[in-house]
């Protein structure tokens, strides 16, 4: 079979070769001083989390399930943390990557301000495998809080109710929207914490409506541009919201032009 007939996936089914990352498990580097750590794509997001706990950090990234680090890069994956940390693509600082003619490419820095080169982390946010493997990813960590609290506001009109938080000096590390109720999560020092909880519209809630958040968004397979008065689950943000019923996900034209710029020979599908 010629190579260009050769095609290949990554972490799932569709190619004639699969790829997979699962043996790329490793914490190459992790420096609690600059909350920065570099590891491999494989690992999963619970185990990191574990081992950044022994050192009081975390990465902010809240995603439902237990997606490997690459998988929450190439898909875009975030949670409700995303209102205060931002998505993946934010987090992610340097990035290896294996192109689709075996060519090894690296961008980025091991320290926050000490990023140089083509930013391919950003440019493989939501790639979704199409551009290449994505081998390793450099991370930008944050403190664990100290304490948490969350707030559950009960209503009919969530675009109130955002907009009352919007207009606040309130600073939410999670903002989540469900089905008659608007979910909100305060982290910080302990008095901090308590001050905001207090003077947030809604009341004291259990943390387990996070679950609860989680589960609606596992269970919504697609993601579209949303319209407040019409979605069952959206995210305060940039407009995405994920809904019951399947989104077809087109390639923009400039993205198409890029993954043939990679992908010539259409090898990775």
């Amino acid at each position: 079979m010629l190579a260009a007939e050769r095609r290949v996936s990554i972490d799932r089914d569709g190619g004639d070769v699969r790829l997979s990352t699962a043996k790329l498990t490793r914490v190459l580097e992790h420096e609690p001083g600059d909350l920065t750590a570099i590891v491999e794509a494989g690992l999963k997001l619970s185990e990191l989390q574990e081992r950044l706990g022994a050192h009081g950090q975390m990465l902010a990234l809240d995603p439902p399930g237990d997606p490997t680090v690459g998988e929450c890069l190439a898909a875009d994956l975030s949670g409700p943390r995303r209102h205060r940390y931002g998505a993946m693509r934010d987090l992610v600082i340097g990035v290896t990557v294996v192109l689709p003619g075996g060519l090894v490419a690296s961008s980025g820095g091991k320290v926050v301000k000490n990023v140089a080169g083509y930013d391919l982390g950003k440019l493989f946010s939501g790639s979704r495998g199409r551009l290449g493997l994505i081998a390793r990813v450099a991370l930008r960590l944050h403190p664990r809080p100290q304490t948490e609290a969350t707030v559950v506001a009960e209503t009919g009109d969530p675009r109130a109710v955002w907009q009352e938080l919007s207009r606040s000096q309130l600073e939410p590390s999670a903002v989540d929207l469900l089905p008659g109720r608007v979910a909100v999560l305060f982290e910080g020092p302990a008095s901090a914490v308590e001050a905001q909880a207090a003077a947030c519209p809604g009341k004291p809630a259990d943390p387990g409506v996070w679950d609860d958040a989680a589960r609606a968004q596992t269970a919504a397979p697609g993601r579209a541009p949303f319209e407040w008065q019409e979605c069952p689950l959206a995210r305060p943000g940039p407009g995405i919201a994920f809904v019951a019923e399947e989104v077809s996900r087109q390639w923009s034209p400039l993205a198409e032009r890029v993954r043939r710029s990679f992908d010539p020979d259409g090898i990775l599908v």
